[in-house]
């Protein structure tokens, strides 16, 4: 009889923890889209989002909450969320917000099929929920995979959306889970 493997550590992650995230897309941002983006955008996108800068930036004026997964001591895999911003002004504009934006869910293909998304997924939808949120969005390439993963984990198609990067578009379905 085998042993059960030991659960992930999830981790709230700090900006001196920014190159074990870089380390991280690294090892899954390539393989993730290379059958959906061209080469080129690939590597323009990449260079947008996971720059040391870009990263502190999104964590320190953007307030983004990254998550790391280490198992058995390793880092295997992140995810990133953060308040969606207030839809305007009037009532309420000031209450904590209770829509929340899935950023970015990646695990190393190594680890792939062992339930590591599982577990940093509903991570992140406990934290939203502690901070009283009540929505978590995301957005998914329209040729992406992983589409079926967040269905069965309860999120449901909203709309389609083309989100501009540089010169290149994400043509991406907006996904939804009521917590």
């Amino acid at each position: 009889m085998t042993t059960p493997a030991a659960p992930p550590r999830i981790v709230p992650a700090t900006l001196h923890d920014i190159p074990v995230i870089i380390h991280l897309a690294e090892g899954t941002w390539e393989p993730t889209y290379r059958f959906i983006l061209s080469r080129e955008q690939l590597e323009y996108m990449y260079r947008v989002i996971y720059t040391p800068a870009a990263l502190q930036r999104q964590m320190a004026e953007q307030h983004h909450t990254f998550l790391l997964a280490y198992v058995d001591g390793q880092p295997a895999g992140y995810a990133s969320f953060g308040p969606q911003p207030p839809a305007g002004e009037g009532p309420g504009a000031d209450a904590p917000p209770a829509e929340y934006k899935l950023h970015k869910i990646y695990v190393l293909p190594t680890q792939q099929g062992q339930g590591l998304g599982v577990h940093l997924i509903e991570a992140v939808e406990e934290a939203v929920r502690t901070v009283g949120g009540r929505t978590l969005d995301l957005n998914v390439n329209r040729y992406n995979p992983a589409i079926s993963f967040y269905e069965r984990r309860g999120f449901v198609r909203q709309r389609e959306e083309d989100v501009p990067i540089g010169p290149y578009f994400m043509n991406d379905y907006v996904m939804r889970k009521t917590l």
